[in-house]
Protein backbone atom coordinates (compact mmCIF):
# COMPACT_ATOMS: atom_id res chain seq x y z
CA UNK A 1 0.00 0.00 0.00
CA UNK A 2 2.91 2.54 1.03
CA UNK A 3 4.79 1.58 -1.71
CA UNK A 4 1.83 2.22 -4.05
CA UNK A 5 1.16 5.69 -2.72
CA UNK A 6 4.72 6.70 -2.67
CA UNK A 7 6.34 4.59 -6.01
CA UNK A 8 9.31 7.01 -5.87
CA UNK A 9 9.43 8.80 -2.40
CA UNK A 10 12.46 10.76 -3.25
CA UNK A 11 11.67 12.14 -6.20
CA UNK A 12 7.77 13.04 -4.15
CA UNK A 13 9.62 14.93 -1.68
CA UNK A 14 12.10 16.72 -4.61
CA UNK A 15 8.88 17.74 -6.50
CA UNK A 16 7.39 19.15 -2.34
CA UNK A 17 10.92 20.71 -2.35
CA UNK A 18 10.94 22.37 -5.79
CA UNK A 19 7.59 23.38 -5.62
CA UNK A 20 8.24 25.30 -2.43
CA UNK A 21 10.99 26.94 -4.02
CA UNK A 22 8.96 27.80 -7.00
CA UNK A 23 6.53 29.88 -5.37
CA UNK A 24 8.93 31.55 -2.99
CA UNK A 25 6.46 31.42 -0.09
CA UNK A 26 5.92 29.05 2.84
CA UNK A 27 2.26 29.00 3.81
CA UNK A 28 -0.23 25.87 4.75
CA UNK A 29 -1.72 26.01 1.13
CA UNK A 30 1.57 25.96 -0.89
CA UNK A 31 3.16 22.99 1.39
CA UNK A 32 0.03 21.52 0.66
CA UNK A 33 -0.40 21.73 -2.31
CA UNK A 34 3.18 20.51 -2.76
CA UNK A 35 2.89 17.36 -0.85
CA UNK A 36 -0.35 16.63 -3.18
CA UNK A 37 1.69 17.45 -6.41
CA UNK A 38 4.91 15.22 -4.65
CA UNK A 39 2.20 12.41 -4.60
CA UNK A 40 0.48 12.85 -7.68
CA UNK A 41 2.95 12.85 -10.46
CA UNK A 42 4.99 10.17 -9.60
CA UNK A 43 2.22 7.98 -8.85
CA UNK A 44 0.83 8.67 -12.64
CA UNK A 45 3.98 8.73 -13.89
CA UNK A 46 5.07 5.06 -12.30
CA UNK A 47 3.92 2.98 -15.44
CA UNK A 48 6.33 4.84 -17.45
CA UNK A 49 9.00 3.49 -15.09
CA UNK A 50 8.81 -0.19 -15.22
CA UNK A 51 12.81 -1.16 -14.71
CA UNK A 52 13.46 1.80 -12.11
CA UNK A 53 17.13 1.93 -11.60
CA UNK A 54 18.50 0.86 -7.95
CA UNK A 55 21.26 2.32 -6.33
CA UNK A 56 23.32 -0.02 -5.17
CA UNK A 57 25.10 2.24 -3.01
CA UNK A 58 22.25 5.90 -2.06
CA UNK A 59 24.92 7.42 0.36
CA UNK A 60 27.92 7.43 -2.23
CA UNK A 61 25.71 9.75 -4.08
CA UNK A 62 25.76 12.39 -1.56
CA UNK A 63 29.42 12.42 -1.93
CA UNK A 64 29.22 12.07 -5.74
CA UNK A 65 27.17 15.15 -5.45
CA UNK A 66 29.56 17.15 -3.01
CA UNK A 67 32.62 16.05 -5.40
CA UNK A 68 30.90 17.65 -8.63
CA UNK A 69 30.01 20.59 -6.37
CA UNK A 70 33.64 21.58 -5.51
CA UNK A 71 34.57 20.62 -8.87
CA UNK A 72 31.89 22.77 -10.76
CA UNK A 73 33.28 25.46 -8.28
CA UNK A 74 37.20 24.75 -9.47
CA UNK A 75 36.20 24.50 -12.93
CA UNK A 76 34.52 28.06 -13.10
CA UNK A 77 37.69 29.79 -11.85
CA UNK A 78 39.61 27.80 -14.29
CA UNK A 79 37.94 28.76 -16.94
CA UNK A 80 37.35 32.37 -16.05
CA UNK A 81 41.27 32.28 -15.37
CA UNK A 82 41.55 31.16 -19.06
CA UNK A 83 39.18 33.73 -20.62
CA UNK A 84 40.45 37.19 -18.32
CA UNK A 85 44.04 36.11 -18.56
CA UNK A 86 45.14 33.75 -21.67
CA UNK A 87 45.12 34.88 -25.00
CA UNK A 88 42.94 32.52 -27.47
CA UNK A 89 46.15 31.20 -28.98
CA UNK A 90 47.11 29.41 -26.06
CA UNK A 91 43.78 27.74 -25.46
CA UNK A 92 44.44 23.85 -26.51
CA UNK A 93 41.13 22.68 -26.84
CA UNK A 94 40.54 18.70 -27.47
CA UNK A 95 37.87 15.99 -28.64
CA UNK A 96 38.17 12.90 -26.89
CA UNK A 97 36.82 9.85 -26.61
CA UNK A 98 35.82 8.19 -23.09
CA UNK A 99 35.48 4.79 -23.29
CA UNK A 100 32.73 3.68 -20.83
CA UNK A 101 32.13 0.75 -18.69
CA UNK A 102 28.69 2.25 -17.26
CA UNK A 103 25.85 0.09 -19.07
CA UNK A 104 23.11 1.74 -17.19
CA UNK A 105 21.18 4.20 -19.14
CA UNK A 106 20.75 6.44 -15.99
CA UNK A 107 24.04 6.31 -14.97
CA UNK A 108 25.37 7.22 -18.22
CA UNK A 109 23.15 9.96 -18.42
CA UNK A 110 24.50 10.92 -15.05
CA UNK A 111 27.82 10.89 -16.17
CA UNK A 112 27.42 13.20 -19.11
CA UNK A 113 25.59 15.54 -17.26
CA UNK A 114 28.29 15.72 -14.57
CA UNK A 115 30.94 16.55 -17.98
CA UNK A 116 28.67 19.07 -19.27
CA UNK A 117 27.74 20.92 -16.20
CA UNK A 118 31.32 20.85 -15.45
CA UNK A 119 32.80 24.67 -16.98
CA UNK A 120 35.50 23.55 -19.67
CA UNK A 121 34.30 20.26 -20.95
CA UNK A 122 31.37 19.23 -22.83
CA UNK A 123 29.80 15.48 -23.63
CA UNK A 124 29.43 16.00 -27.12
CA UNK A 125 27.66 12.54 -28.74
CA UNK A 126 26.85 8.91 -27.19
CA UNK A 127 28.27 6.07 -29.55
CA UNK A 128 25.08 4.17 -31.04
CA UNK A 129 26.01 1.02 -28.82
CA UNK A 130 26.70 3.33 -25.73
CA UNK A 131 30.26 2.41 -25.05
CA UNK A 132 31.80 5.80 -25.32
CA UNK A 133 31.58 9.19 -24.78
CA UNK A 134 32.79 12.23 -27.20
CA UNK A 135 34.06 14.88 -25.21
CA UNK A 136 35.01 18.26 -26.28
CA UNK A 137 37.20 20.15 -23.36
CA UNK A 138 37.94 23.60 -23.49
CA UNK A 139 42.16 23.78 -22.61
CA UNK A 140 44.45 20.03 -22.12
CA UNK A 141 47.54 19.47 -23.71
CA UNK A 142 47.27 15.75 -21.90
CA UNK A 143 43.63 14.21 -23.38
CA UNK A 144 44.55 10.59 -21.93
CA UNK A 145 44.97 12.05 -18.51
CA UNK A 146 41.45 14.18 -18.38
CA UNK A 147 40.29 10.69 -20.05
CA UNK A 148 41.86 8.70 -16.78
CA UNK A 149 40.66 11.89 -14.61
CA UNK A 150 36.55 11.17 -15.75
CA UNK A 151 36.80 7.30 -15.36
CA UNK A 152 38.87 7.48 -11.98
CA UNK A 153 36.43 10.58 -10.38
CA UNK A 154 33.10 10.22 -11.95
CA UNK A 155 32.66 6.79 -13.71
CA UNK A 156 34.10 4.67 -11.04
CA UNK A 157 31.89 5.74 -8.09
CA UNK A 158 28.68 5.87 -10.47
CA UNK A 159 29.41 2.32 -11.03
CA UNK A 160 29.19 1.73 -7.34
CA UNK A 161 26.41 4.19 -7.00
CA UNK A 162 24.38 2.34 -9.66
CA UNK A 163 25.75 -1.00 -9.05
Amino acid sequence: MLRRLFPHPILTLTLAIVWLMLVNKITSGNIFLGVVLGIVIPVMTAPYWPNRPKLGRPLLAIEYFLIVLVDIVAANIEVAYLVLFRRSKNIRSQWLVVPLDLRSPEAITVLAATITMTPGTVAASLAADGGSLLVHVLDTDAPDEVCAHIKKRYERRLKEIFG
